[in-house]
């Protein structure tokens, strides 16, 4: 064999030796850890089972939320009526389908927008310091101390039952606590060689928030989303019960929870279907949150293995 076969046979050897090595990403990391964890699994299912369900519910039944029938008026279950129907002859499938996604849409909406305004001013004023920092956290334990569900509730009554009235409240009232939390965690953040770094490179401070101290702390703010959302409906649903929030002609689950209580003797179908759709989304949702903090939380071993 010549001297160049050689050479050609070495190299096709070696290239076939060198294998390159791809390392997993962090996000495929913290999926294959989120569905190892059967509760996680599971919850996710419920809920995904439940938007569809708020998403298309009405349509597969041919009554509207608000279109009654004077034929069934409280009528149990049945193959016209699926739920049955309440007092006024509305269809109670079409109704907890209408108002479960009510309570999604207005859950969702606090939980992200409270949630970036929480993030931007707790790690605005960890990295600021000084008398930013001060007069933030003054201004936090000040509202902390208010009896915010009260002034909450007096200026939603007055919206006439207004749901996107109801979100601009919540969102004003509902951002300080955890707002107190991620400040807390942005202060070892500020500490790290890249946020120093970026500072004495001359980055603007809004940019060091959202490019280097931010990411630092994504995995809270996945967490904090996943609890405000459960937090957020469990709040409407206490408004719309005591006739603060959501209000007729319109339906959440709150207002459902609240008519079918006066009728739990009589027509129980009325309470027990829109509570047991309540529980459904308050266990999914915590049993995310739970496999998210376990798949986020490398000291965790709820995970199993990654």
């Amino acid at each position: 064999m010549s001297n160049s076969q050689t050479n050609a046979v070495i190299e096709s050897q070696d290239s076939t030796d060198v294998e390159i090595v791809r390392g997993t990403s962090r996000f495929k990391l913290y999926v294959r850890r989120f569905f190892r964890n059967r509760g996680a699994a599971i919850g996710s299912v419920i809920f995904v089972f439940l938007v569809g369900f708020a998403l298309i519910g009405e349509y597969l039944t041919p009554w509207a939320f608000f279109d009654p029938d004077f034929l069934n008026l409280s009528t149990p279950p049945s193959n016209e009526h699926w739920f049955g129907t309440t007092d006024a002859g509305h269809d109670l499938f079409a109704q907890i389908a209408h108002g479960l996604g009510r309570s999604l849409i207005i859950g969702v909406s606090v939980a992200f927008a409270t949630t970036l305004l929480s993030a931007f001013i707790g790690a605005g004023a960890a990295l600021l310091g000084g008398w930013v920092e001060k007069s933030t956290l003054s201004v936090i334990h000040f509202l902390l101390a208010v009896p915010s569900f009260l002034i909450l509730a007096m200026l939603v009554s007055d919206s006439g039952g207004d749901w996107k009235m109801l979100i601009v409240v919540m969102i004003a009232f509902g951002w300080m606590s955890s707002s107190r939390v991620i400040w807390s965690l942005s202060l070892s953040v500020r500490e790290n060689d890249f946020v120093r770094a970026a500072r004495y490179m001359g980055v603007s401070r809004t940019k060091t928030i959202f490019r280097h101290m931010l990411p630092s702390i994504a995995s809270l703010l996945v967490i904090q989303f996943v609890l405000g959302t459960v937090g957020t409906v469990m709040a409407e649903t206490g408004l719309s019960f005591l006739g603060l929030g959501v209000k007729l002609p319109d339906v959440s689950l709150g207002t459902l929870l609240s008519s079918g209580t006066a009728t739990i003797i009589t027509a129980p179908w009325q309470f027990y279907f829109p509570a047991g759709v309540l529980t459904l989304l308050t266990i999914s949702m915590a049993l995310i949150a739970d496999g998210l903090r376990d798949a986020i939380d490398p000291n965790s071993q709820s995970g199993g293995k990654a």
